[in-house]
């Protein structure tokens, strides 16, 4: 179990670094540290701790998996708005150059503009 007990020691420190507030992950994390200080670290404590940090973290991971998605879904309509507003941009300064170019051409005759 030394293997074990080496990954299930990495788990519990990095679920320490975490803010957490949920009484069930708390405990269990208090236990699962205990038992590894002590040496008393069985297959029951483990399978617990397992349970707790998986039903915690399965919550926010799916929260932040649609997040994600959302963010997803709105780049992607505002980089097709920038899309079509380049498109616009390049139509008004077409429009602006063959404007340009007859009113240049009626000054050059001295019409009035």
């Amino acid at each position: 179990m030394q293997g074990d007990r080496t990954a299930i020691a990495r788990l519990a420190q990095r679920v320490a670094g975490f803010h957490i507030t949920d009484r069930r992950l708390l405990a269990a994390q208090r236990t699962i540290e205990s038992a590894l200080a002590e040496g008393s670290l069985d297959e029951a404590t483990v399978a617990s701790y397992a349970r707790a940090v998986a039903t915690y973290f399965s919550g926010f991971e799916r929260e932040a998996r649609a997040q994600l998605g959302d963010v997803d879904r709105r780049l992607s309509r505002v980089q097709q708005v920038a899309f079509n507003l380049a498109a616009e941009r390049t139509v008004v300064a077409k429009r602006i150059e063959a404007t340009g170019a007859v009113l240049d051409e009626l000054r050059t005759l001295g019409a009035p503009s």
